[in-house]
């Protein structure tokens, strides 16, 4: 006696349960797509929300933003602290930013911003190398990469003149 001829989808189980199958992968697919969206959403959100609170630091400094480096260090110790939490916090705002928006756009701002405090950044890595260790090897890559196309070094770290 010979063997019936057997599809294949007889051999796994019906188009129906084939069918369930397939749209439960799918499902599973569209859920697991739906936490990345979720995820990236949060993270750009909280993004936009330390660079918001940056300008606010900014307006309620502007001392810091466009900071003149010998009058910080000729007054009160306390200047200096907040100035390099402005800075750290401004850093900080920037990593974030570029990280979950990925556009040039971010980059630029932050690169515009990073300029006025490039001096600061040049003396404070020379004192204290590990500084600069206490931010991403990006943030620090980019903070090398802008000190370099200033011209800036230690001990003067003066921009150069062009």
């Amino acid at each position: 006696m010979s063997q019936p001829n057997v599809f294949w989808w007889q051999k796994y189980g019906t188009v129906g349960q084939i069918a369930q199958a397939a749209v439960a992968l799918f499902g599973f697919i569209a859920i697991l797509a739906q936490i990345n969206v979720l995820g990236n959403n949060a993270h750009q959100a909280g993004a936009r929300q330390i660079y918001q609170a940056y300008n606010d630091l900014e307006f309620k400094n502007p001392q810091y933003a466009k900071p003149d480096l010998d009058r910080l260090k000729a007054g009160p110790a306390n200047d200096m602290v907040q100035y390099e939490t402005f800075v750290s916090y401004f850093l900080y705002a920037c990593e974030e930013a570029v990280a979950a928006f990925d556009k040039r756009e971010w980059q630029a701002t932050c690169d515009y911003d990073l300029k006025e405090h490039l001096p600061f950044l040049c003396e404070k890595m020379a004192r204290e190398p590990a500084y600069i260790l206490t931010y991403s090897a990006e943030t620090q890559r980019w903070i090398a990469a802008e000190l370099q196309k200033a011209g800036m070094t230690a001990p003067d770290c003066k921009f150069r003149k062009t």
